[in-house]
């Protein structure tokens, strides 16, 4: 009989609908949850003892999974622990401490196929990590700058070779007044330059510009790479194409074996099997690494291309040889 895979994803995360599908028109056991569901919708009991590891189940109202049995696991941004009404805040923050080292450890601790195992997740959303390692496999990386100080920009700016833009270290994603916002990639003009004030308010990160011809999202899964060409038609995304993504054209291509073999360097020193990079190629040619998004969005790009990715994750949790 296979092992079951577990799913551990937002309720409404449709990509994640992609991969349950296609796992289970393969015959696979599948147990989706989500961290939002405990305690009040899902159930855990696991034992351990000197004779045995972790083992006992995971239920639902409707469903349950022999955790000894687990073959593979899906860890893709589930939501957060949401507990009865009537408690006080403290009590909440409490309740999640203890849910996060129970069931977030009993679920680290399963030893089976992972992506991406959440500990190396965790450490790879880090782009000061990201782009140390970058650089240390051999993949090309534009000079940057996270700082605090304004007379740091702007001694970075006076060096370098042109323009420098400014973008988020961490999500790009915020709320304010009820409404989900974005921070885009911007490049600084002169007026901006000048009046750096708020810039010591939080850590900032700045980087030299790379003239581009055009960007690469390159999804990565397992030993399978899926490299999109992508094409701004507007000027704002040329600078960021998450900006204007009705732009955008995509077209399939390849990718230097030199830079293949980088990437997947990166990707086994910080451990991920699965990775989002974005990549800009100058009019040269030469590919610039920007950053990779260990649960990075793939399901637009494989809708644009036709690339398929949501098989090859499938693949990869059921550990099918490409």
């Amino acid at each position: 009989m296979t092992a079951p895979v577990l799913i551990v994803a937002a309720a409404n995360d449709w990509p994640t609908d992609r991969v349950v599908t296609e796992l289970a028109d393969r015959g696979v056991e599948v147990f989706r949850m989500d961290t939002a569901d405990f305690p009040q919708r899902l159930a855990l009991a696991g034992r351990i003892d000197q004779e045995h590891g972790w083992a006992g189940e995971l239920a639902t109202r409707h469903r349950t999974v022999d955790l000894s049995r687990v073959g593979a696991v899906y860890y893709r941004a589930p939501g957060a622990f949401q507990f009865p009404r009537g408690m006080s805040a403290s009590e909440e923050r409490f309740a999640a401490a203890q849910a996060r080292a129970g069931l977030g450890g009993i679920l680290s601790s399963l030893e089976c196929r992972w992506v991406n195992h959440p500990t190396a997740l965790a450490r790879a959303e880090y782009k000061p990590v990201q782009l140390a390692a970058a650089r240390d496999c051999g993949l090309r990386i534009p000079a940057t700058l996270i700082t605090n100080r304004p007379e740091a920009v702007a001694d970075f700016a006076r060096q370098a070779a042109g323009p420098i833009v400014f973008k988020p270290v961490s999500s790009p994603v915020l709320i304010e007044d009820g409404r989900l916002k974005s921070v885009y990639t911007r490049l600084l003009t002169a007026e901006d330059l000048a009046d750096l004030r708020g810039v010591e308010l939080t850590a900032h990160l700045f980087q030299a510009w790379v003239d581009k011809g055009h960007e690469v999202r390159l999804t990565i899964v397992g030993e399978r790479m899926f490299a999109a060409r992508i094409d701004a038609g507007s000027d704002a995304a040329h600078i960021d194409w998450r900006s204007d993504y009705g732009s955008l054209s995509y077209t399939p291509t390849s990718v230097p074996d030199s830079v293949a073999a980088a990437v997947r360097r990166l990707m086994d020193r910080l451990r991920l099997r699965y990775g989002a990079a974005d990549f800009v190629v100058d009019p040269s040619g030469d590919w610039w690494f920007l950053e990779v998004n260990p649960c990075g969005q793939w399901d637009w790009i494989q809708g644009a291309t036709g690339q398929p990715v949501a098989q090859a994750i499938a693949d990869e949790l059921e550990g099918v040889t490409a």
